[in-house]
């Protein structure tokens, strides 16, 4: 154990968007096969980690703008079992997560919580654990986990385990981005269940991607979102009125739209109660780097 080595603070754990979502088939075992490219973006959670010489592992909720008390057995707990599980540490850890993404949106808050915990762990606890190891215990968190993990803009395929990291220049930096969460979330298995998602979708070119990065095919999962929650369909709308165009993130039920950095919202939606930020994109995760 590094003795001098007693906290971690301030570690961002980033949201991501998906610029698009094709699904283009099924497995036997049920599980559905994507193709994706998932860009980071500086609406991010902070996570704070304490070592604990009793071998215990708590986490503590500070100020949460996410609208959800997190279940005790969150995926930051989870992380922390999973990983003295798989290298034999005996140390504990108090964890504490400032909640700013929302949950129920598609951009992935809960499993850039657990890779955060994971990359910072690594550290706290002296384990100097490779990459490849981290993204092993991530993936049986989550499908998402390895590419916060990894930190780099990519695009995914297979059940999300294949993440390809994008070349500079596919993506511009700091493009603004404005994103609404309606009040009502969505529940991914109900999506992904749904009898009218479309499950054949072609595989998608790169270099065709590459020539209108925010504007090249589709969310798959919108087309279902709106039918369970009307909700989707009105910050669409009001995307739509301003002149952008939106789209869904993940299965939602945010939506964002690329937009001027002075982007403001038409106040109107306001009264809605519904989470909204003009964001900007991420070229890589501020801890990448923390594991290789």
């Amino acid at each position: 154990m590094n003795a001098a080595l007693k906290e971690l603070r301030d570690l961002p754990a980033p949201a991501k968007i998906n610029l698009f979502l094709h699904i283009t088939g099924r497995r036997a075992d049920g599980y559905h096969l994507i193709e994706s490219v998932f860009q980071l973006i500086d609406w991010q959670d902070t996570v704070h980690l304490s070592l604990r010489g009793d071998g215990q592992i708590s986490r503590e909720d500070l100020a949460s703008c996410a609208g959800v008390e997190l279940p005790r057995d969150d995926l930051c707990i989870l992380a922390a079992r999973a990983l003295r599980q798989a290298t034999g540490c005996s140390l504990g850890a108090h964890i504490q997560l400032e909640k700013r993404i929302p949950a129920e949106a598609g951009l992935g808050g809960g499993s850039s919580d657990a890779a955060t915990c994971l990359l910072g762990l690594n550290r706290l606890w002296n384990l100097n654990q490779p990459l490849s190891t981290l993204e092993q215990i991530g993936l049986s968190l989550g499908a998402d986990v390895p590419f916060f993990l990894r930190g780099r803009n990519a695009w995914v395929s297979g059940i999300g385990e294949h993440i390809e990291p994008l070349n500079d220049g596919i993506l511009p930096t700091s493009q603004a981005l404005v994103i609404i969460k309606p009040k009502n979330g969505l529940s991914t298995a109900a999506i992904f269940g749904h009898q009218a998602l479309k499950r054949d979708t072609p595989h998608a070119i790169l270099a065709v991607f590459a020539e209108d990065p925010y504007g090249f095919g589709r969310n798959d999962l919108q087309a279902v979102g709106e039918l369970i929650e009307p909700q989707v369909c009105q910050a669409l709308a009001v995307l739509e009125k301003q002149g952008l165009k939106p789209r869904m993130t993940g299965s939602g039920s945010a939506v964002f739209a690329c937009c001027p950095a002075d982007f403001k919202l038409d106040a109107s939606s306001n009264s809605l109660g519904w989470q909204q930020k003009v964001c900007k994109t991420l070229a890589e995760h501020p801890l990448v780097g923390w594991a290789v």
